[in-house]
């Protein structure tokens, strides 16, 4: 599922694999044997790729056919937490 998610995520940005290569620091080799399910990403890149694609790892890994992280009902302390740590993860 991570296969497709990464391959159709990348073509709705009109990204080349070259292109999202280079985004993430790797040769666009890496990024073809994700997509042809040769290999996976490791944990580290598969937050860099919600991170980029602006969705969840659930999402990515075909858990959930949600794209972002289901926030109602917390405190509004508990959301500040998540938004804090979403943009120290996006530096």
């Amino acid at each position: 599922m991570i296969a497709e998610r990464i391959r159709e995520l990348r073509e709705e940005r009109k990204l080349s694999q070259t292109e999202l290569a280079k985004k993430l620091g790797l040769t666009r080799g890496g990024v073809n044997s994700w997509e042809s399910s040769t290999s996976l990403p490791s944990i580290r890149y598969l937050v860099e790729l919600a991170k980029f694609f602006n969705c969840a790892t659930d999402y990515m890994l075909g858990l959930s056919e949600r794209t972002s992280i289901e926030i109602t009902g917390l405190k509004k302390s508990d959301i500040a937490l998540i938004s804090d740590i979403a943009d120290r993860l996006r530096n």
